[in-house]
């Protein structure tokens, strides 16, 4: 079983790693595979709607989102870590996921999501709220820990003396490798819910 982390960050290892690095060590106690990815200091373009991934199944742009993608669909879990910009997550981060989950075809049900996010003080829960949706539309389980999860901090010292924040980290880590075991066992005896064939309609009649 493998957890896939993405660090959103320009900073390889600040604020933002310093969350995922704390839930890595919990991860791997639990006997779960990790890989941290760093996205936010590429250049990644958004997402132009050219629709070529439906006949070719990757992305037009052949950049981190590609290398990205088969790594995400042979992992358990996702945490998508990233700072806080406005109220927002990275721009950078935001592009990349955009691409990522709208290039993969492949079944997303019951992967594990989480995100985490890091700010110096606030927009914390709007950019924590931003991410979680990525899981959300695509039919994915979404770990949750003891609060938002999210830490404080300007950069990688800060970050390790926010003691609730860290406790936080490592609560959803916990969580999540409960989950992701949890789910494993019930596709083996169950297999995954059954799914209608999607229906899709516009507002406009």
């Amino acid at each position: 079983m493998k957890v896939l982390l993405l660090n959103g960050s320009p900073h390889a290892a600040g604020s933002t790693w310093t969350a995922l690095h704390e839930m890595e060590k919990v991860l791997i106690g639990n006997g779960l595979e990790t890989e941290i990815v760093h996205v936010g200091n590429q250049s990644v373009r958004g997402c132009m709607a050219c629709m070529f991934c439906k006949g070719h199944g990757r992305c037009v742009f052949d950049d981190l989102v590609n290398e990205t993608a088969h790594k995400f669909e042979a992992c358990d879990g996702l945490v998508v870590g990233s700072p806080v910009y406005y109220a927002s997550a990275n721009a950078t981060l935001i592009a990349f996921l955009d691409r990522l989950f709208y290039s993969t075809g492949f079944d997303k049900t019951m992967k594990v999501g989480a995100s985490v996010v890091s700010a110096r003080r606030g927009g914390l829960s709007a950019t924590f709220d931003e991410l979680n949706k990525y899981f959300t539309i695509s039919g994915m389980s979404v770990a949750s820990g003891q609060y938002w999860n999210s830490i404080h901090g300007n950069n990688a010292q800060e970050a390790a003396g926010d003691l609730e924040g860290l406790q936080s980290m490592r609560t959803l880590a916990s969580n999540m490798a409960f989950l992701i075991k949890s789910i494993a066992l019930g596709k083996e005896k169950y297999g995954l819910p059954e799914r209608e064939e999607i229906q899709r309609t516009n507002f406009i009649r």
